[in-house]
Formats: structure tokens, sequence, C-alpha cells
């Protein structure tokens, strides 16, 4: 066993974990922070998108041990209280979320994005959204939710 000392969301936990436990794995069954969804499990859908120290990681392709000493942030974390962020909520008001699958994962690389990228071009959202798989959707929504996420900003 491996001792994890970590915070999520804000809050220090630590737990005792096997040293092959994946990073996905230790968020959704030891905390029970179920947003951070498992798709493929070889880093390249998305959905299992956290920040780690601010930045995205796929948190299938990390290993439990290796949060020890980090700030993890997951779509939880993400979701202010009593409602939703701009970004969340130009997600639904624009239909960019079907079955809702990819969207912890997208919202997340999208928020990170967002606070390094005041004004986005449609050009470099699109080059955000490539790095993410959704089959339910498509991207126009999404590209129009974060313009309208952006619209308001001064």
């Amino acid at each position: 066993m491996k001792s994890v000392r970590v915070e999520v969301n804000g809050r220090s936990y630590e737990r005792d974990v096997e040293p092959r436990t994946l990073a996905s794995d230790f968020l959704r069954h030891d905390l029970g922070l179920h947003g951070t969804h498992v798709g493929c499990e070889h880093g390249v859908c998305g959905a299992c998108t956290v920040l780690l120290d601010g930045a995205p990681v796929r948190s299938c392709l990390l290993l439990a041990p290796q949060l020890d000493g980090c700030k993890v942030t997951t779509i939880e974390g993400l979701t202010p209280d009593g409602g939703l962020s701009p970004l969340q909520q130009a997600f639904q008001e624009c239909h960019a979320l079907q079955c809702g699958f990819c969207t912890p994962g997208l919202i997340v690389t999208l928020t990170a994005f967002l606070h390094d990228h005041e004004k986005p071009s449609e050009e470099q959202v699109r080059g955000v959204l490539a790095a993410h798989l959704c089959r339910c959707t498509g991207y126009q929504s999404m590209l129009d939710a974060v313009r309208r996420a952006t619209d308001g900003r001064s």
C-alpha cells in the first residue's frame, strides 16, 4: 500500500491505496467523486479529465500515488454552490450536451483553457475540442456554448 495525501476540490484527503490504482478510480471509488467519467482508459476520449495543479490531465493515465502532494479539481469542484458556472450554463442553453458522459471532461478542459484565453478564436476552441470525443451532439453547439460563455466577459 502507498499513502497518498492530496487536496481535491479544496478538501484534504489522506488514503492508503494500491500502487497500481488509477487516479480516475481513486477519485471515483475512494473519494466518491463520480463526475470524473472513465471511457476509453487510454487517454484518448477525455472523459476522465481533471485539473492537476491547474492543468488538465487524463486521470486514467495517472496512478493515484502520482497525486501525492498535488491539488486536484474535478467537475464537482468547478460547480458553484446553488448553480452552474457560466460555461456550464452556456452548455445547457446551447444544447452542447446530450448523454452528458463526455461533458465533465470537456467542461474541465475548457475551464482551464478559458482561464488563459479570455477571448479565444473559433480555431483555438476547435483545437481544444479536438482532444475530446463526443458521440452524441456534434461540436458546433459546444463552439456556440464557449462563445456564449465568453461574450459576457469584460
